[in-house]
């Protein structure tokens, strides 16, 4: 997790780095996978929902189409203060992550397809559906002869 503090003068602080940085720098850091806290000097309060809430409105400001559409802000604005403000929370949270992991099993599938060479793959399905009629006629011809010798010794 790194850590941000945020001056009066609005400027932010990466305390590792000992730098001064711009949201558009920890918006980079968030989209490597870093999580971030943000810190107010003066107060010791926790801004960083703010600062998230402010790169994503830049992100559509520059163009990138809304992920949360206005009707979507809509609704999620009349669960606060409702009973199932908890609840929708928590379930927006697990549909985001299950979402997230279902998005990296296909980008995996995607890759392996992509590494995969046409002629190998056939060759890989030619061979397999090969082994698979080998196995089935010789498992026939097994079990064929089996009940052959089973039928003669019941005589």
């Amino acid at each position: 997790m790194k850590h941000y503090k945020k001056y009066p003068n609005r400027r932010l602080y990466d305390i590792e780095q000992s730098s001064y940085v711009t949201v558009e720098q920890i918006r980079k850091e968030i989209v490597d996978g870093q999580s971030i806290t943000v810190i107010d000097s003066k107060t010791d309060k926790n801004l960083t929902r703010s600062v998230l809430l402010q790169i994503i409105s830049e992100q559509e400001g520059e163009g990138h189409e809304p992920i949360l559409t206005n009707r979507v802000m809509e609704q999620l604005i009349r669960f606060y203060g409702d009973s199932m403000q908890s609840l929708v929370s928590r379930y927006i949270e697990q549909s985001i992550m299950t979402f997230i992991q279902q998005q990296e099993i296909h980008r995996k599938r995607m890759k392996s397809l992509a590494e995969v060479e046409p002629v190998a793959f056939v060759r890989k399905a030619i061979q397999q559906n090969m082994d698979f009629w080998t196995n089935l006629t010789t498992t026939g011809a097994a079990k064929k002869s089996t009940n052959k010798k089973t039928s003669k010794e019941d005589q």
